[in-house]
């Protein structure tokens, strides 16, 4: 089982996993996030997920932005 930033791991990448799936980059999530109502800039973004140290509130957010309903956690 992941232990600590191993888990911080794990959500960086499924999130970066569903933007490319997606064919989304850190400029068009921003965007996406604006049209459900969520202020934030590329910058921000890319250095939030970089980082790997993020809510699950945010995480939800990008998924929703992306238009994401199904998950794959393997």
């Amino acid at each position: 089982m992941p232990e600590g930033t191993d888990w911080e791991e794990k959500a960086k990448g499924l999130l970066r996993a569903e933007m490319a799936r997606k064919g989304v980059t850190y400029a068009g999530l921003a965007e996406r996030l604006a049209e459900i109502g969520i202020e934030d800039n590329e910058r921000n973004l890319r250095n939030k997920v970089s980082r790997g140290k993020f809510t699950a509130g945010f995480l939800l957010q990008c998924l929703t932005a992306l238009g994401s309903s199904h998950l794959h956690l393997d």
